[in-house]
C-alpha cells in the first residue's frame, strides 16, 4: 500500500465547526486505486472506515474511532453528451464551489443556484445539497463509489442514489459507499430557476445568463452566511421541516405570518424563521455556541467548543421550536464519535 495510515491525527482544522477532534487513524486518498487497499487495512485491524470531504456537514467528537479517509481525488474532465448538453466527470476531492464557477465559465448551466455551498464534490450527493429551488439530483448523471462491505466498485445512476430532501442512499448507509467521482449533466441552453427569494429580482434583467445568477447567489450567501475560516460554522444546521396541509392549516391560525413554501402534498417551513421567532438569533450559550446574528439557522462556534456544547445548543433550539410551534427540527450534519 502506498499510503501509511497515521495514528491520532488532528482533525480540528478538518471540520468547519472548528470542533477539537482527533482521528484514531487517518489517511489521505489522492488515487482511487488506493482505496481498496485502505479498506482492506482497516478490516485487517478490525476497524470501521469513514470518508471525509471538506468537513462542512459534520459534528465530530473529541475522539473519532476507526480509519478516517480524507478523499482528495482531483480532476475535471468534460464528456460531451450532445449539442445542448455538457457532461462532466469530477474528482470527489474537488471543491464544490470552485467546480460550480468553473463549469459556468465553460458554458454549462444548472448548478449556478448551488454556488458557495461549502464542501467537496464527493460530499454533494451524500446530502443531496440544495439551494434556491435546485438540488444536486436535478443535474446528477452518475456517481462512482467503492462498496466497503462488498469490496467492489459501484456505479450509481440518479435513481439508484435514492435522493430525497437532504438525503440519499449514501447518507442512509453512511460510510458503506465511499464516493470517488461524480458525473454531472448540464444544460448549454440556460434555463433560469428564479422562484426563490432574492433571485426573483433577476427575472426582468435583459440578457440574463447563468453568470448573472451565479453572481447573485454568491452575493446573497456572502451577506447571510459567515465564512467558516473566520467564524467556525456548519452552514444551515437544521432541515426545513416538511409538514402536511392539515398541520399547516392548524399552524397558520396561530401564526398568520408563517413562512412556508408549497411542496407536493404539503408545505415546507422555513426553519430559520421558526428559530428567529423563538428569539434565538444572535444568542449563544456560555461556550459561545449559538445562532448567527444574521441568520438564525446557522449555528456558530467562535470559541471552537467541543461537540457536547454543540449538541447542548442544538437541544435548546429544538426544544424552543417544539414548545412554540409543535414542530420538530432535524439536524442536517452527521455526528462522528
Amino acid at each position: 500500500m502506498s499510503i501509511d495510515p497515521q495514528p491520532q491525527f488532528d482533525l480540528s482544522f478538518n471540520n468547519t465547526l472548528g470542533v477539537p477532534a482527533r482521528a484514531a487513524w487517518y489517511a489521505e486518498l489522492h488515487e482511487a486505486s488506493d482505496l481498496p487497499l485502505l479498506v482492506r487495512w482497516a478490516k485487517e485491524h478490525d476497524m470501521a472506515v469513514r470518508a471525509l470531504g471538506g468537513g462542512s456537514n459534520l459534528v465530530m467528537h473529541e475522539q473519532v474511532s476507526g480509519l478516517t479517509i480524507k478523499v482528495s481525488i482531483r480532476g475535471k474532465t468534460r464528456i460531451d453528451s450532445g449539442s445542448s448538453r455538457q457532461r462532466w466527470r469530477l474528482g470527489a476531492g474537488e471543491s464544490w464551489h470552485e467546480t460550480v464557477v468553473d463549469l459556468i465559465e465553460q458554458g454549462g448551466s444548472g448548478v449556478e443556484n448551488l454556488a458557495l455551498i461549502p464542501g467537496t464534490v464527493g460530499a454533494a450527493p451524500v446530502q443531496n445539497i440544495g439551494a434556491y429551488g435546485v438540488e444536486l439530483a436535478d443535474c446528477l448523471y452518475r456517481v462512482e463509489a467503492y462498496d466497503t462491505q462488498e469490496n467492489q466498485w459501484r456505479q450509481f445512476t440518479r435513481e439508484a442514489c435514492e435522493f430525497g430532501y437532504r438525503d440519499s442512499v449514501f447518507k442512509q448507509q453512511e460510510n458503506r459507499f465511499i464516493i470517488t467521482a461524480v458525473e454531472l449533466d448540464l444544460d448549454q441552453e440556460f434555463q433560469p430557476r428564479l422562484s426563490y427569494g432574492p433571485l426573483q429580482e433577476l427575472a426582468n434583467l435583459p440578457d440574463l445568463n447563468a453568470r448573472d445568477v451565479l453572481a447573485k447567489v454568491i452575493e446573497v450567501r456572502q451577506s447571510r452566511l459567515p465564512d467558516p475560516m473566520v467564524l467556525p460554522n456548519a452552514g444551515s444546521f437544521f432541515k426545513n421541516p416538511v409538514i402536511t396541509s392539515e398541520t399547516y392549516s392548524a399552524l397558520v391560525k396561530n401564526h398568520p405570518n408563517l413562512v412556508v413554501y408549497a411542496q407536493p402534498g404539503g408545505w415546507k417551513l422555513a426553519a430559520g424563521w421558526l428559530i428567529d421567532q423563538c428569539g434565538l438569533r444572535g444568542q449563544s450559550n456560555v461556550d459561545g455556541v449559538g445562532c448567527y446574528e444574521h441568520q438564525a439557522l446557522v449555528l456558530v462556534n467562535p470559541k471552537r467548543a467541543p461537540a457536547a456544547s454543540i449538541q447542548a445548543w442544538q437541544a435548546l433550539v429544538q426544544g424552543a421550536v417544539l414548545e412554540r410551534f409543535g414542530v420538530e427540527l432535524e439536524p442536517e450534519p452527521r455526528f462522528w464519535a
